[in-house]
C-alpha cells in the first residue's frame, strides 16, 4: 500500500471538502488522491448530489490539482438505515437523547465508513485515508473521537496486515480554524467554493443562502458551521 496515495473519506460537506482539498495541495506528500462517499439511507441524497458539484468545481477552479484528483468511488450502507435509528436516516425532529447525544448520532458509522474504505484502499493500494472527524467543535459523537480513530487505524493494520495511516486534519480544531485553514489552502476561491457548493444541513434545505452556504439556519449542523464562518470572519482584517 503506497502512503503517497490518499483516500479521502468525501461526503461532500464542509469538512470533508477542506479535507479533500488539504490532501491535493500537498503533491510533495500524496501523488494521486482518490474520494469515497457512501449512500447509508441518508433521509435525503443532497449531500450526495452536491459532491459531485464539489469535484466539478475543483477541477475547474484549481487544475493544478486536477491531474492527481483521482477515482471517485460510492459505497452502499444501506445496513445502517435499517438498523441505525436515526434522525439522519428517519424523518423525525432533531433532539437530545436520554444519554445525552443528539439523535443524529447513527452509532458506529464512522466505525463501518473507516472498514469499507479500508477495504477500498487495500485493493486500490491507498496507503493513507484522510477523514473530517473532529472532536473539538461537533455534536459529541464518539466515533469522532482521536482515541477512536487511532484504535480504528490499530485494528484496520491488523486486520489486513499491512500500514494503513488515517489522517484527520480537523481533530483538535474548531469551525472557525476550519474556515481558516481552507482560506489558507485556497484562497477565497475555496471558500467560496465550500460556501457555495457544499452541504451540511441535517434536514437537506438547499432553498435559502446564508453567508456561510445553504441551509435550515438551526439545526445542529448549520449552527457549528454558521457560528464558525462568523468567527472566522471576524477575525479578517479585509
Amino acid at each position: 500500500m503506497n502512503e503517497r496515495h490518499a483516500l479521502v473519506l468525501f461526503s461532500g460537506g464542509q469538512d470533508s471538502t477542506t479535507c479533500l482539498a488539504w490532501a491535493l495541495s500537498q503533491p510533495e506528500r500524496y501523488e494521486r488522491v482518490d474520494t469515497v462517499a457512501f449512500d447509508y439511507g441518508q433521509r435525503h441524497r443532497i449531500e450526495l448530489d452536491c459532491r459531485l458539484a464539489v469535484l466539478r468545481e475543483l477541477r475547474t477552479a484549481f487544475a493544478a490539482w486536477a491531474q492527481r484528483l483521482g477515482e471517485d468511488h460510492l459505497i452502499d450502507l444501506s445496513l445502517l438505515k435499517s438498523i441505525g435509528d436515526s434522525a439522519l436516516t428517519h424523518e423525525r425532529a432533531i433532539e437530545l437523547q436520554a444519554n445525552g447525544l443528539p439523535n443524529t448520532f447513527v452509532p458506529a458509522r464512522n466505525l463501518l465508513f473507516l472498514t469499507a474504505a479500508a477495504a477500498l484502499a487495500y485493493r486500490s493500494g491507498a496507503g493513507v485515508l484522510v477523514g473530517g472527524m473532529c472532536e473539538t467543535d461537533y455534536s459529541g459523537y464518539p466515533d469522532c473521537r482521536d482515541d477512536t480513530i487511532k484504535a480504528m487505524q490499530r485494528a484496520l493494520c491488523l486486520g489486513l496486515d499491512a500500514p494503513l495511516a488515517i489522517e484527520t486534519p480537523l481533530m483538535f480544531i474548531d469551525k472557525a480554524a476550519t474556515w481558516a485553514l481552507a482560506h489558507s489552502i485556497g484562497g477565497d476561491a475555496l471558500v467560496g467554493l465550500i460556501e457555495e457548493h457544499t452541504h451540511t444541513c441535517y434536514l437537506g434545505e438547499r432553498g435559502t443562502r446564508h453567508g456561510w452556504g445553504y441551509g435550515c439556519g438551526h439545526c445542529p449542523a448549520c449552527a457549528l458551521r454558521a457560528r464558525g464562518h462568523a468567527r472566522w470572519r471576524s477575525t479578517r482584517s479585509d
